[in-house]
């Protein structure tokens, strides 16, 4: 049993690599178990919020306590946001499961949060959390966990999730590049609202590769966002014989 849990911020083909692991026959998937906590708790003015909070637990002890619990599959795939991990509230649980990693460039982020957003600061990127999060899990484990960048993913699915599957611990299964358009089983409450994209897509497939060109205040917070981003992209799988920039995942990343 594994239960693996991929930390993300929005709007980072995180939907996408739930789907690819969501179609194994061996994986069990859970979408953002943390929302309806986050929401009630932080008090976001999300679309379908009342409806997200009506369909999904806001208890963090039992949110906890799932999330470490076998499933009813080998893979229990766990999607989370890391802003819904939100302070005041025990993160060392994390610890218990198998974490990796899912970056991407803050320009990019935030380009595809303007075409949903009218406002965007730097906390809705969820690098902060996310950069906190892998300090922890690198700590506990004395070595940087695995990483992946969207980029890298997309450029080449096959080469990079079979190098993410082996450095979980799992068997890599071809599966998982490809699956029938359309809602998913698993999905949140909130597809309908966020996941017209992924419902059309059948696979990962890297598109149009455009300049990203931001305005004024979205730039300035991907100038904000860029050292939280620097500090994991060294720890990125990537594609070619050794799968890392040096070929070494050795020692913990400095601590922020």
């Amino acid at each position: 049993m594994t239960n693996l849990a991929m930390w993300s911020g929005p709007r980072n083909i995180s939907t996408a690599m739930m789907y690819a692991f969501g179609n194994r026959a061996d994986c069990a998937a859970w979408d953002e178990p943390f929302y309806a906590f986050s929401l009630v708790h932080r008090g976001n003015d999300h679309p379908m919020r009342d409806a997200v909070i009506a369909a999904n637990d806001t208890d963090y002890g039992r949110l906890v306590a799932r999330c470490l619990a076998p499933a009813e599959r080998p893979v229990f795939y766990q999607k989370h946001m890391t802003h819904h991990m939100l302070e005041g509230h025990d993160r060392t649980w994390i610890n218990a499961l198998t974490n990796a990693f899912l970056i991407r460039t803050p320009e990019r982020v935030l380009a595809s949060f303007a075409q949903k957003w009218s406002e965007v600061s730097l906390r809705d990127t969820g690098l902060v959390e996310q950069a906190e999060i892998f300090d922890q899990v690198a700590d506990h484990l004395g070595t940087a966990p695995p990483v992946v960048d969207a980029e890298d993913v997309l450029a080449d699915p096959p080469d990079v999730l079979a190098k993410l599957c082996a450095a979980c611990g799992i068997a890599f299964d071809a599966a998982m590049l490809a699956w029938p358009a359309g809602p998913k089983p698993f999905d949140g409450v909130w597809a309908p609202h966020w996941y017209n994209a992924v419902w059309a897509s059948t696979g990962l497939a890297k598109g149009e590769d455009k300049a990203v060109v931001l305005p004024g205040e979205l730039q300035r917070i991907a100038d904000q966002a860029r050292p939280l981003y620097e500090k994991m992209r060294p720890y990125r799988i990537r594609t070619g014989a050794s799968g890392r920039p040096d070929g070494s995942r050795q020692g913990p990343p400095t601590p922020s």
